[in-house]
């Protein structure tokens, strides 16, 4: 790697970085169908089926590489921090309406046209816990067909958290001044909460089990998108072919033994330590492939591709239905849960949720692509 201290580069959105978005919905996708077909087993095959629960960190580093980069660019260029009214107007018309429609779906689809076997998340208390993304706190209020959305309950302390580290950051530890050193120490920093909250969980009895599922667990994950905004802002340069290779090499040590068993909390502290840091660079190298690679590069070309970078464009509302079509779709093939072939669910759940995922985001860009306050007047696009 390279690195300009004193270059101010121009931001750069590919339409690439849409279309890993897709693939990381993808890959949480076959890695339900696989938990769903009883292929989360503690062997290798299991766990590289497994690790494809990697599309969540993936879609954590993302996000904390595209929300963070404009207060770097705002304290490299000295413009200030971003508008706090725009970013919770965006973030909320872009992540609640389509949401509240698949959770009210999924409570009506299971209270008069399915049986639902698990007794998690249901009645009033359950279906204000899942509106309000508190599910997981406490044990028992992850409702079926909707577990999935612990990382999004995740994602949005984050969402809530960030104008306050963005504040600390740039106000506080640079006194509004472009300090790079500065802004990489603090998120160093920052990169240490999930491995000291894993230490934190496995400490003994009388923690709280669902605590391995709160946001510090998975901190780290935005934080590394964080320091991908500070290496682009300061020109850092890569050789996108040689991240991708090391993310495949972190992805295979994953699926070792030492990474832990085939599930997202690990039971030993040792392990969940190690995965979280293996996804991490993993992470971080396929987003740092494309944003501090060149244009044009293979990878940028492959995830540009119009069908990939549709499937990015949907990846939301993907996420949110796929696991209700996952359950359906098991029983359109008539397989008990923890039986069947996981490509056939894989393939038919795509097939099924694709166009319901578009229909849900067509919907529902009525009201977050509408341009709220000045933005009528300024016409101004939105970055994320």
């Amino acid at each position: 790697m390279s690195e300009t201290a004193n270059a101010t580069p121009a931001l750069r959105l590919s339409s690439s970085l849409t279309g890993i978005r897709g693939v990381a919905a993808l890959l949480v996708c076959a890695s339900h169908a696989a938990f769903w077909t009883g292929h989360y087993t503690d062997d290798l095959p299991g766990r590289i089926l497994a690790r494809l629960e990697i599309g969540v960190p993936i879609f954590f580093t993302l996000s904390g590489f595209l929300l963070f980069r404009p207060w770097i660019s705002g304290l490299a260029q000295g413009t200030g921090s971003p508008s706090l009214r725009r970013y919770a107007d965006h973030r909320v018309r872009r992540i609640l309406p389509a949401y509240w429609v698949t959770v009210l779906v999924v409570y009506a689809v299971y209270a008069w046209f399915r049986t639902d076997d698990s007794e998690f998340g249901r009645g009033v208390g359950g279906l204000v816990r899942n509106l309000t993304l508190t599910q997981i706190y406490g044990f028992g209020h992850l409702h079926t067909a909707l577990t999935q959305m612990w990382s999004l309950a995740v994602e949005v302390v984050f969402y809530l958290a960030l104008p306050a580290i963005g504040w600390v950051i740039t106000a506080i530890v640079c006194r509004r001044r472009w300090r790079p050193d500065l802004v990489l120490v603090s998120l160093v920093a920052l990169l240490t909460i999930s491995p000291l909250w894993a230490l934190a969980t496995h400490s003994g009895s009388g923690i709280d089990p669902t605590a391995r599922l709160w946001p510090p667990a998975f901190l780290s994950w935005f934080v590394g998108g964080m320091i991908l905004a500070v290496a682009v802002q300061v020109s850092v340069r890569a050789n996108p072919t040689l991240l991708v290779l090391i993310a495949v090499l972190l992805f295979q040590l994953s699926c070792a033994g030492f990474a832990g068993e085939p599930t997202i909390t690990p039971t030993t502290m040792s392990a969940t330590v190690i995965k979280l840091m293996l996804y991490l660079g993993a992470a971080m190298c396929l987003v740092g492939a494309l944003v501090l690679g060149p244009p044009g590069s293979w990878i940028d070309r492959l995830l540009s591709r119009p069908m990939i970078v549709w499937l990015g464009e949907i990846s939301y509302e993907f996420f949110l239905t796929h696991l209700l079509v996952l359950e359906i779709v098991m029983d359109i093939l008539d397989y008990r849960t923890f039986t069947g072939s996981t490509i056939g669910v894989f393939v038919v759940t795509t097939v099924i949720t694709a166009p319901i995922a578009w229909a849900l985001h067509r919907v529902t860009s009525v009201i977050w692509r509408r341009p709220s306050g000045r933005e009528r007047v300024r016409s101004v696009p939105s970055t994320v």
